[in-house]
């Protein structure tokens, strides 16, 4: 029997509306290889009516970040436009399972990119807007902190949108006159700084992974980069995975803070 994407979707996507483990999937129903993995979200997106998204997500773009999880290379996922918050922003605990946060750069679009190999200038050039931010993740996987990825696998971890769970925007900076790459982010939960990194952790610079995600796979299956999505361009420090409600705020040099209330 031929892999059929729609079903997975299907099984992540009950999964995900009862709180429930969402891997490692029946045998037959997993995909096995990234192509596979992009197919399964693509289907997911279209079984939320989110095609075309309201942005995507990049995971792993740190090199920490990568080893924490287990992946060669950065993995991308798209986001729904009713998970997109700006902040501040409170969101109910109660709805997440396992949750974290993670302390990250956001763009928005101003132009399109299309699909295919992109630079570091000509991703810059798309961008209108850039936010400190933060995502909301949750362990669908098993065991905490992260659940059992050698057992659920990266081709399910991408079909699945790569932990994304809800993203949440400070207001836009003046960008322009910002060292990016250079750029300090502090993760602080109730007022307590728990861990810090740059803009140059996510691949070098922020816009070198904004120019990864415009050749990638998964955008592809999307038809490429479009004018107006959120783009979550990873996190500078590791996921911090929460005990309980919480207020969560990403502080940026120069930028205005994002602020997150878990009640």
């Amino acid at each position: 029997m031929a892999f059929d994407p729609a079903a997975s979707a299907e099984l992540l996507h009950r999964a995900r509306a009862a709180r429930a483990v969402a891997g490692p999937l029946p045998a037959g129903m997993a995909p096995n290889s990234l192509a596979a993995g992009i197919a399964v979200q693509h289907a997911l997106a279209r079984r939320w009516g989110a095609i075309p998204p309201a942005g995507f997500k990049i995971g792993a773009t740190a090199k920490r970040m990568q080893a924490y999880l287990g992946l060669p290379g950065p993995a991308a996922g798209f986001m729904q436009a009713g998970n997109i918050h700006h902040g501040p922003a409170t969101l109910a605990w109660a709805g997440l399972r396992n949750p974290g946060v993670e302390c990250e750069i956001a763009v928005r679009l101003g132009c399109d990119l299309p699909p295919g190999p992109c630079d570091e200038a000509t991703a810059a050039a798309a961008v209108q807007d850039v936010y400190a931010a933060i995502e909301v993740v949750e362990n669908r996987y098993g065991p905490p902190p992260a659940g059992d990825l050698k057992a659920v696998g990266t081709p399910t971890l991408v079909a699945d949108q790569v932990y994304h769970a809800a993203a949440v925007l400070a207001g836009p900076a003046e960008w322009r006159n910002l060292d990016l790459g250079a750029v300090r982010g502090r993760f602080l939960i109730d007022g307590e700084e728990k861990s810090s990194g740059h803009g140059r952790d996510l691949l070098g610079h922020p816009m070198t992974a904004l120019a990864w995600l415009a050749a990638s796979a998964e955008v592809a299956a999307f038809g490429g980069l479009r004018a107006g999505q959120v783009v979550m361009l990873g996190s500078v420090t590791p996921p911090i995975w929460l005990d309980g409600p919480c207020e969560v705020v990403a502080a940026f040099d120069g930028m205005p803070e994002a602020r997150l209330r878990l009640s």
